[in-house]
């Protein structure tokens, strides 16, 4: 049981710490997209700097980290507890931050919480999801959807919660510490959306 207790985090960690968007750079265009865009390793400086083709692949894989990560977890650990699954999530989250394979600097998480989202609540990730959407077609800035969408998936799990006496607070504990570090996050992001410089997305390329 220790033993696959221990080999479901590492497996979480690892799986987190996959650097798609570098990994896809050097594959497609022979470049490190830490010198490229925003030098951001994460799905939305794929899609900036190599195309939306190769930048909904990178955003696929990535939410697919997350999902793994918790039902890798499922398997190894049997009947695991909220909290054993919140962790399993929360280590893909923190090996896509802080990649073992890039000296611990990676991507800012929003896609691998994603997904460890979707394997832990589905429906309000799918509400999320919709918000998230709308506001990336309607402003062109994926930083701002990320921001409105954590602070959504707070709010859409806070309404849950409250309707069914707060019988999974955990998760709402969760929910509300990863939204608030993806905000914190895009701070930079904050001050260039305020200042009007923001880097826009184009769906064109």
């Amino acid at each position: 049981m220790t033993s696959n207790l221990i080999a479901a985090f590492v497996t979480a960690y690892l799986l987190g710490s996959i650097p798609t968007s570098f990994i896809m750079g050097k594959l497609v265009r022979k470049i490190d997209i830490r010198q490229h865009g925003s030098g951001n390793v994460g799905a939305t400086n794929a899609l900036r700097v190599l195309g939306t083709k190769i930048g909904i692949i990178t955003l696929i894989i990535d939410i697919g980290k997350g999902i793994l990560a918790v039902v890798i977890g499922k398997i190894l650990v049997s009947d695991p507890s909220n909290l054993l699954l919140i962790g399993f999530g929360l280590f893909a989250i923190l090996g896509h931050i802080f990649t073992i394979f890039l000296k611990f600097k990676g991507g800012k998480g929003v896609a691998t919480s994603a997904g460890v989202f979707i394997a832990l609540i589905p429906i309000p990730v799918a509400i999320t999801l919709v918000v998230f959407v709308i506001t990336v077609w309607l402003s062109k800035y994926v930083s701002l959807g990320s921001i409105i969408a954590a602070f959504t998936l707070f709010l859409v799990e806070l309404y849950i919660n409250f309707k069914n006496h707060f019988s999974d607070l955990e998760i709402l504990i969760f929910v509300f510490v990863i939204a608030l570090f993806i905000i914190i996050r895009h701070k930079s992001n904050i001050k260039r959306i305020l200042a009007g410089n923001e880097n826009r997305i184009s769906f064109k390329k």
